[in-house]
């Protein structure tokens, strides 16, 4: 897996999955499950829908 989620991006999904899963915890609701896809798509650097369209915000340059 190329990384294709840069530094900001990366916080940002980090912050929402952090949030979402908070919230479906307070609200005693299973939505809050869908926090999982943001917080994983941030820690892994990887979106695989971001993969799909060709987008990629990781900035780094390949060593």
């Amino acid at each position: 897996m190329k990384k294709n989620v840069g530094s900001t991006d990366r916080m940002i999904r980090l912050i929402a999955g952090v949030i979402l899963l908070g919230a479906g915890y307070y609200y005693q609701n299973w939505w809050g499950a869908l926090g999982l896809i943001p917080l994983l798509t941030g820690l892994l650097n990887w979106c695989p829908g971001y993969n799909l369209f060709g987008i990629n915000t990781n900035k780094e340059k390949a060593s």
